[in-house]
């Protein structure tokens, strides 16, 4: 399949060479030159523009910054430059309210198009075992589900346009509240005498078990490798995680959903962030 690329930055570029891998032709667009030159190496046939990037494409996939350029690029580059009726999926992760306006836009003018955003970060991203999930008309989803098979581990319909967003942003919320409650157990049993590994090795199989600790551990040295074994740089920045809980505060706001830890989740990212956005976001562990 000829399948248009648009934003090749840390996600978009590994997803992009699984594409390849996959045996389909990319046509690979990006503001970033270094980004375009790792796409041809990969594989990739790089572009000047999105509009040229999307000449002839069966499909277009996007990763990119937030829903001001999503609908941007949509409607100012996709829209009338990709051949009617190809399947648009954009993977980035974007407010619930921008994702449905750009997918009823796009099906207006003859396109069928899905939300999907991801989760596993860069490793995942490279690695090809993300998981996606898509919001989006069963016959939408039909088409993108095997595309996104080829970046992905999970692919899973949650349902109507923007719901792939919904899901991604309560996920993260959570996943944020549980980080900052690993955290403080960790740093609380080190506190009281208690050594991190015997810590790790009781609550691991026991009630207070979770992912952060067991597949995503803050502590340097304690279970699987992750980020804190390297100085918590690599992995999911903190500054994308406030990004994350910051659309979740506001799509909770316009449902009138209570989300108390979640907003205290984004307050004590908000703080950590202003200094070290680009780190980990399991590097909270070091405020505690």
């Amino acid at each position: 399949m000829r399948i248009a690329f648009i934003g090749l930055g840390n996600m978009g570029g590994g997803m992009a060479a699984n594409l390849v891998k996959a045996g389909h032709e990319v046509r690979a667009f990006d503001l970033s030159e270094a980004a375009l030159a790792a796409a041809h190496g990969a594989g990739c046939a790089t572009f000047a523009t999105a509009r040229e990037a999307c000449q002839g494409a069966e499909a277009v996939v996007s990763m990119l910054p937030n829903g001001a350029i999503v609908r941007q690029v949509y409607i100012g580059d996709v829209i009338g430059h990709a051949p009617e009726g190809a399947i648009l999926l954009d993977c980035s992760t974007i407010d619930v309210a921008t994702a449905r306006e750009v997918i009823e836009v796009t099906e207006q003018h003859g396109y069928q198009m899905v939300d999907a955003p991801v989760s596993g970060g860069i490793a995942a991203a490279n690695g090809g075992t993300l998981t996606f999930m898509v919001g989006g008309s069963d016959e939408a989803f039909t088409r993108a589900e095997p595309i996104l098979q080829a970046m992905g581990k999970a692919v899973i319909h949650a349902g109507q346009p923007g719901n792939g967003q919904a899901a991604k942003i309560c996920n993260n919320m959570l996943l944020a509240i549980h980080m900052i409650g690993t955290c403080e157990a960790f740093a609380m049993a080190q506190k009281l005498g208690l050594d991190p590994q015997t810590f790790y090795d009781i609550s691991s199989v026991s009630s207070g078990q979770n992912w952060s600790m067991t597949s995503y551990c803050p502590v340097p040295g304690v279970g699987p490798v992750t980020p804190a074994d390297n100085g918590y740089q690599g992995g999911f920045a903190a500054g994308l995680m406030l990004k994350d809980l910051k659309l979740a505060i506001d799509a909770a706001n316009t449902a009138g959903a209570k989300v108390a830890l979640g907003d205290h989740a984004r307050a004590i990212y908000e703080a950590y962030a202003e200094d070290h956005a680009g780190s980990d976001f399991s590097g909270i562990i070091r405020t505690m």
